[in-house]
């Protein structure tokens, strides 16, 4: 048996979208599709403004232009995330401030924040790693006592919530991710969210190359030129059809992913009773909505002999992020204290294969190689 760590789903309606933005005669960016897009995430989940990007990456590095960061400023972000999270910033020319994760799960020590923030703090960043929110109600009374940007990395959080909200409608911005790996996605794509209004028309500016041409094409105003800084971040619309495809099926596709992550909860909680692993933890705040499932061992050998025996057994597990502060681009410019936990999560974290096509038989499968390797 193989088992891969991922499979992109295809729903089967993708491709009539795709055909049917072609036939509109206009398939760059901004167009019939796009529009169908953001309509349905503002209507779904309450989101402010929504523009689709060409990756998450990119909706990032967009929250960093309109938070107007600058070199010298500080943003407060968890180690423990992709380095796109860092890079948006760093572009700009800022010092990061990383915090650790908690000890509950790998998302941002909500309650170290506070003390890392100082007079050139601009922004907090915060990750909801595997879609599993952080308490940001903490976070945004912290901000609002500084008056600090508060933006959400949502690239793992599409569909799932924190105490009945939608993740990524919360912060003042928000960025996601449609990557194949993502619950939805377009191969490679983005969006970013913006719910503080007074930042909204800046974005759309940014998002059409620093030109006012999506008023110009409202009819808003009568010629459209360069009026700020900006680039080309939005997707042809023919990304925006694929994308369209997967939202036809989105319940359907989160019913299935959420019993997945159930299933492997289920099938080894026995091994956490005993001690052998950690499962996560969902807060009482926070939904799950299927992105991922990981479990952390004792030891950083334990972990690495694990994806050895499970990759063995035709089962691919891969193990996640390494620490920000501790990469080779960062490690000489942190001069912050240990961040115990995120290291902790780097060397002892693996996740398992994960995608809407994998059966029941499957997981029963991978479940028993871990068993095995734990209980022999």
């Amino acid at each position: 048996m193989k088992i891969p760590f991922n499979k992109p789903y295809f729903t089967g309606r993708e491709a009539y979208h795709v055909a049917a933005a072609g036939a509109t005669g206009k398939i760059s960016g901004n167009g019939i599709y796009t529009g169908k897009c953001h309509s349905f995430f503002s209507q779904r989940y309450g989101f402010g403004k929504v523009l689709l990007t060409t990756s998450c990456t990119d909706a990032l590095e967009m929250t960093a232009l309109m938070a107007r960061i600058e070199p010298g400023d500080e943003v407060i972000m968890p180690s423990f995330t992709f380095v796109s999270t860092a890079n948006a910033f760093v572009l700009r020319g800022a010092k990061i401030v990383f915090a650790d994760s908690s000890a509950e799960n790998p998302n941002i020590d909500v309650n170290s924040i506070e003390s890392l923030i100082t007079s050139r703090t601009k922004a907090i960043v915060v990750v909801h790693y595997a879609g599993i929110a952080c308490d940001i109600d903490k976070v945004m009374e912290i901000a609002a006592r500084y008056n600090l940007i508060v933006i959400e990395d949502a690239a793992q959080a599409i569909d799932s919530y924190y105490k009945g909200r939608a993740l990524g409608s919360i912060g003042n911005m928000a960025a996601f991710s449609f990557h194949e790996t993502k619950n939805i996605s377009c191969g490679e794509g983005g969006m970013l969210v913006v719910n503080d209004m007074d930042l909204a028309p800046r974005a759309e500016i940014i998002w059409e190359k620093g030109t006012n041409r999506a008023a110009f094409y409202r009819g808003e105003v009568d010629k459209y030129g360069w009026v700020d800084v900006g680039s080309s971040f939005l997707p042809s619309d023919l990304a925006a059809a694929y994308l369209f495809g997967q939202l036809d099926k989105l319940d359907d596709i989160q019913k299935k992913r959420k019993a997945i992550f159930d299933l492997y909860q289920n099938s080894l909680s026995v091994l956490q009773e005993s001690g052998d692993i950690h499962l996560p933890v969902i807060p009482e705040y926070s939904s799950q909505n299927g992105h991922l499932f990981y479990l952390i061992t004792n030891t950083p050998q334990q972990r690495d002999k694990l994806i050895r025996h499970l990759n063995q057994q035709g089962i691919q597990a891969v193990f996640h992020y390494l620490p920000l502060h501790l990469s080779q681009f960062y490690k000489d410019k942190y001069s912050g204290l240990p961040l115990s936990q995120a290291e902790r999560y780097a060397a002892c974290l693996l996740r398992l294969p994960f995608f809407y096509e994998l059966t029941e038989d499957e997981i029963s499968y991978i479940a028993d190689m871990v068993f095995l390797f734990y209980k022999g």
